[in-house]
């Protein structure tokens, strides 16, 4: 089955990332092509991920959070797209899905690595969400808001495209030690629903998700010798299913013009808080 559309992951790492990739590729449910983006560009993992998702469409492409790499890559994804169908794939969904952490005493803390730690993730989240908006609103060169194409005198608001942003219980509340990491997770935070007012009207959904809780990949043919124990933390409630956050995200992209979450809680059920 030909994908229906596009969706940009950044981050892809082997847990949470997969499980999404998976749910979004798979053609029982998002039936995307998903481009990985990481450092690494883990053609393997891409591979695997295919095969777990019934043939999906996913190739990983090396990027880091700079400018310049970012710029690059998405134009590398715009080739790729085109070439797996005669028409560019439409842009539906991007997820940046970065893990980030530092962790030093203040006294010890350094502006220069906290300003990198700032560049790494806020910045980093700034650019690629950026790139992601430019592509969204350039599928609809008119500006079309709304939709009466069906004929009828009723008209509907486009949906241009989905942005998420994981960040963590720590774009609430930081502890001590987290004082670069709690400013990188706010400041992203604070980005989102900064685009949410600017965009919401023009189409562009924007979502961020907390992730208060552990996530593991369960659903995965890759060897791991605690995937009975993780299986049976996630049927307790102690821990997040990764497939569960895709089809949540999936969920998002989907919804219609009348309700969209802008900003998401997810935790297990015995998860405290």
């Amino acid at each position: 089955m030909a994908p229906s559309g596009l969706a940009i992951l950044m981050g892809a790492g082997p847990t949470t990332a997969s499980g999404i990739a998976r749910i979004l590729a798979h053609p029982s449910h998002g039936n995307l092509a998903v481009a990985l983006l990481s450092r690494s560009a883990d053609a393997g993992l891409a591979e695997r991920l295919s095969r777990e998702s019934q043939g999906g469409m996913l190739r990983a492409f090396k990027t880091d959070t700079t400018e310049s790499s970012l710029t690059s890559v998405f134009e590398e994804i715009k080739s790729w797209a085109k070439s797996q169908q005669q028409q560019q794939l439409p842009l539906k969904l991007a997820i940046w899905n970065i893990k980030h952490s530092h962790k030093v005493p203040f006294e010890d803390e350094s502006p220069t690595k906290f300003g990198d730690s700032l560049q790494t993730y806020v910045t980093g989240a700034m650019i690629f969400s950026q790139l992601s908006l430019k592509w969204m609103l350039a599928q609809y060169p008119e500006d079309t808001t709304t939709d009466s194409s069906g004929g009828g005198s009723d008209e509907f608001m486009v949906k241009k495209g989905t942005i998420v942003f994981t960040g963590t219980l720590g774009a609430l509340r930081t502890n001590a030690g987290y004082a670069a990491y709690g400013a990188g997770r706010s400041g992203v935070r604070m980005l989102a629903q900064s685009l949410a007012r600017e965009y919401s009207a023009k189409g562009v959904h924007v979502v961020h998700a907390i992730a208060n809780g552990g996530i593991v990949d369960v659903d995965t043919t890759a060897e791991d010798a605690d995937v009975k124990d993780k299986l049976a933390k996630v049927n307790l409630g102690e821990k997040i299913r990764a497939e569960s956050v895709g089809k949540l995200y999936l969920q998002c992209m989907n919804q219609s013009c009348d309700l969209w979450i802008h900003e998401l809680d997810m935790r297990p059920a015995r998860e405290k808080f």
